[in-house]
């Protein structure tokens, strides 16, 4: 039985390297992309969605532009981590795909009235402004929702765009505020689990021995993408964050997690987004997330290089 799932994200290599990997995998039924600002503006990361759809042979995906801001702060990017154009590394061919006209609020929200009770997974990659959006607009619709599995957050490994907090809850840490209060079953893969997830040269290269223009295209993402946390981390390659998501919903075995509390911060300046992680259960707040601590880093890997090869693609052309 498949999985059916709505992908929100702000591609970003990480997040389309998880795109690739859901269409990739027939245990998920991907019933639309939604895009959100954040890795870079909304205008990129829509672009960016079909750039990845296409490459992947599915330019019938429908895929949805979000909100542009995030609930009431100012948008935050991360050009210094992903390139201007948020896919820096290959040239990418401009998408003939089109953007479907309806917002992608209006399709979470439509979506999860039209299917059964909770038989739709929501997967955020990214700032979780589409999904408490959606949230505020129909509250009706938060009991239909089978389970989240979001990226996001940090605790032994704390922050990486703060001291304190990791980059999509920071975005918007409202939206993600609310999101983990709205009693939904939530998978969250924070910084402690991604950090281990890392794209070394040996992984990098299986996927450029795929020999195809698709596996040629994820290596040069990595390429680029690998250089800025090697330098900031001193590790032998970048973390692939969004993938995780993914792998979860079809090899759970992969990951170890507990299910604790996770409030955010959303006053503080100094702490602002950090998710504040009841591990040792010191408070009596309910449990509201199983938080992932642990992966099987070369079971991923050879997971998605395996997956990554069995979508339709053009063989690459030899050099010259």
């Amino acid at each position: 039985m498949t999985r059916k799932i709505i992908i929100d994200t702000d591609p970003g290599q990480d997040d389309a390297i998880a795109i690739l990997l859901a269409l990739a995998s027939p245990e998920i039924d991907v019933l639309g992309i939604t895009a959100v600002a954040g890795n870079v503006p909304l205008p990129l990361t829509e672009r960016n969605t079909r750039v990845v759809c296409e490459l992947a042979g599915r330019a019938d995906m429908p895929v949805y532009a979000g909100c542009e801001a995030p609930l009431s702060r100012p948008l935050i990017t991360a050009e210094h981590v992903h390139g201007g154009t948020g896919l820096d590394g290959p040239v990418m061919t401009e998408p003939a795909m089109t953007l479907r006209p309806e917002h992608g609020v209006d399709f979470i929200i439509e979506t999860l009235r039209a299917k059964p009770s909770k038989t739709v997974t929501l997967c955020p990659l990214g700032p979780l402004t589409n999904i408490a959006k959606a949230m505020q607009q129909a509250p009706d619709i938060t009991e239909r929702i089978q389970e989240i599995v979001l990226m996001g957050g940090a605790y032994f490994e704390v922050g990486n765009i703060t001291p304190a907090a990791e980059f999509n809850i920071f975005v918007d840490p409202e939206a993600a505020d609310i999101v983990l209060r709205s009693g939904v079953p939530i998978t969250m893969m924070p910084l402690d689990v991604t950090h281990k997830a890392l794209a070394t040269k040996p992984r990098i290269e299986a996927f450029r021995a795929l020999g195809t223009t698709l596996g040629t295209t994820v290596a040069e993402w990595l390429d680029f993408f690998e250089r800025f946390d090697t330098q900031k981390y001193g590790t032998d390659g970048a973390p692939l964050h969004d993938p995780c998501v993914i792998a979860y919903l079809i090899a759970p075995q992969l990951f170890e997690g507990r299910h604790v509390n996770v409030t955010v911060e959303t006053g503080s300046e100094l702490t602002l987004g950090m998710t504040v992680v009841d591990f040792w259960r010191i408070t009596e707040r309910a449990a509201n997330a199983t938080f992932m601590q642990n992966i099987d880093a070369d079971g991923f890997f050879a997971f998605l290089t395996e997956r990554l090869a069995t979508l339709p693609h053009t063989a690459s052309k030899a050099p010259s």
